[in-house]
This record gives C-alpha cells, sequence and structure tokens, in this order.
C-alpha cells in the first residue's frame, strides 16, 4: 500500500464512501448481499461498528439523501405544472420514492458514514 493509500485525504475518504468501498484503504466488497455489511474490511481490516448506536449517522444521511430527493421531484414537478399541478400523478411518482429510496440507498449511506467518520470524527 502506498503512502497516499495509507493516508487518504478527506475527499478520497468521501469518494470511497460514496462507491461503497473502504474510507481507509479503497478495497471493496464490504457487503454480503445488499443489505448485510462486513464487520471488518477484509483488505486492512478496519472495524466500521467503533459503539453502539454508531449507525444512527448513516440513518440521518439516509433520510436527509431521501427527502431532499423527494423535495426536489415535488418543487419541479409543482414548478412545471403550475397552476394545475396534478396531485395524484404526483403522489404516484412521490410514494414509491419514498418507499424505495431508503433501501436503495442503504449500502451507500453507511458506507459514507464510515468515511464521514473517520475524516471529521475520528480524531477528536
Amino acid at each position: 500500500m502506498s503512502e497516499r493509500d495509507l493516508h487518504p485525504t478527506r475527499g478520497r475518504m468521501l469518494w470511497r464512501g460514496l462507491t461503497r468501498r473502504c474510507p481507509r484503504c479503497g478495497g471493496g466488497r464490504l457487503f454480503q448481499g445488499w443489505f448485510r455489511m462486513t464487520p471488518d474490511c477484509p483488505h486492512c481490516g478496519l472495524h466500521f461498528e467503533r459503539e453502539p448506536g454508531y449507525w444512527v449517522g448513516a440513518v440521518a444521511i439516509n433520510t436527509t439523501v431521501v427527502g431532499i430527493l423527494f423535495t426536489i421531484v415535488l418543487v419541479a414537478w409543482s414548478a412545471a405544472t403550475v397552476p394545475d399541478i396534478p396531485w395524484v400523478p404526483l403522489l404516484i411518482a412521490e410514494v414509491p420514492l419514498m418507499a424505495i429510496g431508503p433501501a436503495a440507498f442503504y449500502p451507500y449511506s453507511k458506507t459514507l458514514w464510515v468515511a464521514v467518520d473517520r475524516a471529521f470524527l475520528a480524531h477528536l
């Protein structure tokens, strides 16, 4: 492993988190299926869950991202159809987004949270 890989920048760690890779080493294969994350990185051994309740940050990231996506769709749809907003089609689009969005973004929110923790909080 190079010096660059041993001490990645904050930006590199966040990018790795967004791409479902270990923020410390950049290794992949952190999930066994879509919802089950390995407890440790199979490449560098980084233990992901530092304490009980650790994943609350990932829940917050997931909720925020899906909420922002909901808001973007709502505002864009409303702006495009004002003054006669078709509420039923809007709900038909938004409800599945809100039901499927958190599950679709789940693994990304977990690796992104580990990256945020490593990049900004681990040295406090």
